[in-house]
């Protein structure tokens, strides 16, 4: 009988918002889902910049460099495999020396200089790319994504994430047929938890969001075919600077992933 692979989980706060914070979480990832690491493998997740945020007065990151220098630190201390965004194509080997997953943004997708430069910093430093497929796009039309960052990249080295499709106003869907549309092109698909709750521009000035569906919707994908799952925790939601309204309280996160692998087993 074949060895079943293990799945992946995404995992962090949304931005980082201070070296203690992010170090705080991280030390709950790694312990409380140890029991899981035979089935598992866990990422941790941080943003340095969020660089489109609704308010010029929001919250961003503390920066590239102390970014770089809190998820080092994680990697050390922890030995977990980090992930980041990026923005600009000039960032992209900057970061690639640094993380073990650059992720390019939703609204970043289809931009091919950033998604050229991230996969040739990729391929110099060993790394993966992960891309989130934007909210204005099809999942038939993420192959495009992959096929520019094929000419660096092997495939299983790329990444599709599915986030939520917009159909109008304040709202996104995620379509659970998309995962068995974009691993037909033979790369991961991974189920975004978080963001696809989100009400983008709900609050007028920020993002809002439907915490309660952030499980069932995880559950969907995992039995949909979904080959991982990206998830922002914080340890108080509602003091988040960044997604307050989707973050998935740490307390419920080792529940939510144990769930999440005992479904996948099953499939």
């Amino acid at each position: 009988m074949k060895t079943k692979e293990k799945f992946d989980f995404f995992i962090g706060p949304c931005v980082l918002e201070s070296e203690p914070l992010a170090f705080g979480i991280a030390e709950r990832v790694k312990l409380d889902l140890a029991p899981l690491t035979d089935k598992i493998n866990v990422h941790f997740k941080g943003s340095f910049d969020k660089a489109n945020r609704s308010s010029i007065n929001s919250y961003r990151g503390p920066g590239i460099e102390k970014g770089l220098q809190i998820l080092e630190g994680i990697k050390e201390k922890f030995d977990l495999p980090v992930l980041t965004d990026i923005h600009l194509p000039s960032q992209a080997e900057k970061v690639a020396e640094v993380v073990d997953i650059v992720q390019i943004p939703a609204f970043l997708c289809r931009q091919t200089d950033i998604i050229v430069s991230a996969a040739k910093a990729c391929q110099k430093f060993g790394r993966k790319l992960k891309v989130k497929k934007g909210q204005f796009l099809s999942p038939e039309e993420t192959s495009n994504i992959v096929e520019k960052a094929s000419h660096y990249l092997k495939k299983e080295d790329i990444l599709l994430t599915e986030r939520g499709t917009s159909f109008g106003y304040n709202n996104l869907v995620v379509d659970m047929a998309s995962f068995q549309t974009m691993k037909s092109f033979g790369v991961k698909a991974v189920h975004d938890a978080t963001h696809c709750v989100q009400r983008p521009g709900g609050l007028g000035d920020s993002t809002g969001g439907k915490r309660g569906a952030i499980k069932v919707l995880a559950r969907a994908a995992v039995a949909a075919g979904a080959d991982g799952v990206f998830m922002e925790v914080h340890p108080e939601p509602s003091k988040a600077l960044s997604d307050s309204s989707t973050c998935l309280p740490i307390d419920e996160m080792k529940d939510l992933v144990s769930g999440l692998v005992d479904i996948y087993q099953v499939l």
